[in-house]
């Protein structure tokens, strides 16, 4: 970047963040640290803060489902107009994305996942779920909440984003594969870099955890209907017992990842449906089972596929059943391993570190959950990290995908504030550094 340049983008942050001028051709180290500080303090102005909290609200009484977010992505569009923001509508479906900036590169992208799970809400309190068998109990409703309040933010100093900042507002991510989607929509083009966030309650208020490489597991699901000889119950020679099998399939299925894969690669094979039969004194003709398999790796997982097959089809035929097994379809694809780029890891203890303190910037181990934010971060560098918002004074919070999950609403302005910033601070770095690394090398999925 040459003198004037610079000095141009620097009096431009000099206005926005009354700080004091560089003489030296370079951001300089008293320049990045305070965006993020700054950013803080906008997200956590009364005005701003009860705004979102308003937001989250709303979506959270009205959960939709995958690629059924109608109503949240007719919100989104409705405050991103109130903002004067540009975006992109539909995008698979039912995503959003718009723009701040200048239209110009650098481009980064911060994203939010949209959509609700079939389930029950048991919280009671005033702003419940309005939708029987529906629920934002994985914090989606916040993660929207706080891109918005990134956007906020963002527009308010447009004019001193001197690139731009794609917002992707995701539908489908609950087993969906809705990242898949819009990246075949194209939203990523030119896009150099993606940040994704996700809240927890397995961390404190004010810090966040992350790691670079393998974050979250890839994952895929699996389903097999074992078909036999239904009868009479009283009579089981007559006829050929599937739940029988069943039961045997599934003790041989736990003895894939126990007896077979290395204690140091984790991996993991749940069963989780099991369907059949409907009266006490009959054995059906079939049972259906179901679950998920998880690894970390691309060889450990093609592994896992293969090994569900044969051993539900053989175990099977044991006990004179056939089985038919099929795994995910096109509304649901595999999930590769979410890996962080290490360049952006360490973009994020220092952004992070500066809005929190170093000693809120936490260093997790992979989790065998998975995300499709993976997708993104298979095409371009992408970084995933987790929110705290754990507060023992407000009693205990639920891990994601409970009936009795809630949001600490008080988290709302960190995650607005990371994602401001991060974005921010990246493209001014993006701007300092012509040809920082591309990609990230790996070989998982």
């Amino acid at each position: 970047m040459g003198f004037s340049q610079w000095l141009s983008l620097t009096f431009i942050f000099h206005a926005f963040l009354s700080l004091p001028i560089s003489s030296e051709p370079s951001l300089g180290p008293e320049v990045l640290p305070q965006i993020p500080v700054n950013f803080l303090e906008l997200a956590k102005r009364p005005e701003v803060f009860d705004w979102m909290v308003g937001i989250r609200r709303k979506i959270h009484e009205n959960p939709e489902l995958g690629f059924q977010e109608f109503e949240t992505s007719k919100l989104i569009r409705a405050e991103l107009d109130q903002m004067g923001i540009p975006y992109k509508y539909p995008v698979a479906e039912t995503g959003v994305v718009g723009y701040i900036g200048t239209g110009s590169p650098p481009f980064v992208a911060i994203r939010a996942d949209m959509d609700a799970l079939a389930m029950q809400e048991s919280v009671e309190w005033e702003h419940k779920s309005k939708v029987p068998g529906k629920m934002h109990a994985c914090g989606h409703d916040a993660h929207v909440t706080m891109l918005l309040g990134a956007a906020k933010i963002l527009q308010d100093h447009r004019h001193e984003i001197q690139g731009t900042v794609v917002l992707v507002f995701q539908p489908g991510e609950e087993g969906h594969g809705g990242a898949k989607k819009m990246l075949d929509d194209g939203v990523l083009e030119n896009v150099d870099a993606i940040f994704g966030i996700h809240v927890s309650a397995s961390h404190p208020i004010g810090a966040v955890a992350s790691r670079p490489g393998p974050v979250l597991a890839g994952s895929g699901f699996f389903e097999a209907v074992i078909s036999g000889k239904g009868g009479h119950a009283a009579i089981p020679q007559h006829t050929i017992d599937p739940i029988l099998a069943a039961s045997n399939v599934i003790v041989s299925l736990q003895h894939i990842v126990s007896r077979e894969a290395d204690p140091l690669d984790s991996q993991v094979v749940t069963v989780s449906k099991f369907q059949g039969g409907g009266a006490f004194n009959v054995i059906p003709d079939s049972v259906t089972i179901g679950g998920t398999f998880r690894a970390f790796s691309k060889e450990s997982f093609i592994h896992l596929k293969q090994r569900i097959e044969e051993v539900i089809t053989k175990q099977a035929s044991v006990q004179r059943c056939n089985a038919t097994v099929t795994f995910n379809d096109n509304d649901q694809p595999f999930f590769p391993v979410t890996v962080n780029n290490k360049d952006l890891h360490v973009h994020f203890q220092k952004v992070a570190g500066d809005i929190l303190g170093t000693q809120n910037v936490l260093e997790m181990q992979p989790l065998m959950g998975s995300e499709d934010f993976s997708f993104f971060a298979e095409v371009i560098p992408g970084y995933f990290f987790f929110l705290g918002m754990k507060n023992e004074t407000q009693g205990r919070f639920e891990s994601g995908h409970s009936p009795y999950f809630r949001v600490n609403e008080d988290a709302l302005p960190y995650g607005a504030a990371l994602h401001a910033s991060l974005a921010t601070t990246y493209i001014l770095e993006k701007q300092s550094k012509p040809n920082p690394p591309k990609g990230s090398s790996h070989d998982e999925l």
